[in-house]
């Protein structure tokens, strides 16, 4: 197998406090980072992290053999939801008008009722955390990194969509993801897909009545929302590399194909 010792590396663009920031922001100051995760064969978490741009750059060239999965569009809206001939291809057909800002992976999971940020067509006009993965995925194909699925490349970049993935392991559209909830429900289904992570379960036998009225809860072995969105990235890579007929693709090459890690899309979510 081709990716047999790969690793499968999971980035989420994030916000991050500038607390240990050596630029010398101010404290507190928020900055651009990234949280990434790194799974084996196995499925064992071999790094979970955040860091500058460089610094997932220096981990991901530091892999003889990897796919990176990254949780942001790959280049802005190319127009094609503009284009008379793709639009009546689709199905159903958009109402004359509609989703023209869109690409056509957004427009294809807005139909599975699975809610999704548009790409503006001016790299200008996207919102900053675009921007950035745009220069991520421009220094990937510099490190010899080639759109997924292309055979025989050791190295492989893929675009995912976070919340599609949990929707689609789900089978429904999952709690919000910055609550508590949430955040032990994705953790919960991304462990019965086998990665090697903490039970959350194990979070409830740890609650007691002083915890609860101290509200110090047992949180130290639950991701935060960014890390659960860098695992869901990595596991979508996994599964591309191993089983790639169980996973679906969204949208056209020239866009940008958004992958899915399911064999097939429920009518709504």
């Amino acid at each position: 197998m081709l990716f047999n010792h790969a690793t499968f590396i999971g980035v989420d663009p994030s916000l991050s406090r500038a607390l240990q920031d050596p630029g010398g922001l101010s404290r507190g100051h928020l900055r651009r980072a990234f949280v990434y995760a790194a799974l084996n064969q196995e499925q064992e978490l071999i790094a979970i992290s955040e860091g500058k741009l460089e610094d997932l750059l220096a981990f991901a060239a530091g892999q003889e053999a990897a796919l990176v999965a990254v949780n942001a569009p790959r280049r802005p809206n190319q127009g094609l939801m503009r284009q008379e001939e793709v639009r009546q291809t689709l199905v159903p057909p958009p109402r004359p008008g509609r989703w023209l800002d869109h690409r056509l992976a957004e427009y294809q999971m807005r139909q599975h009722q699975i809610g999704v940020t548009p790409t503006p067509s001016q790299v200008e006009d996207c919102p900053a955390w675009m921007q950035i993965c745009f220069s991520l995925y421009h220094h990937l194909e510099g490190l010899g990194f080639q759109a997924y699925p292309c055979e025989g490349a050791q190295r492989q970049y893929l675009e995912v969509h976070p919340h599609a993935c949990f929707c689609a392991l789900l089978g429904q559209a999952p709690f919000p993801k910055d609550n508590l909830e949430g955040r032990l429900q994705r953790q919960l289904v991304l462990f019965d897909q086998g990665l090697k992570i903490s039970d959350p379960m194990e979070f409830f036998e740890e609650i007691t009545p002083r915890r609860l009225l101290k509200g110090t809860l047992p949180l130290k072995d639950i991701y935060s929302s960014n890390e659960l969105d860098a695992l869901a990235a990595a596991h979508t890579a996994w599964m591309a590399a191993n089983h790639p007929e169980q996973i679906t693709l969204l949208g056209a090459v020239e866009e940008g194909q958004v992958v899915i890690p399911v064999g097939e899309l429920k009518s709504h979510y």
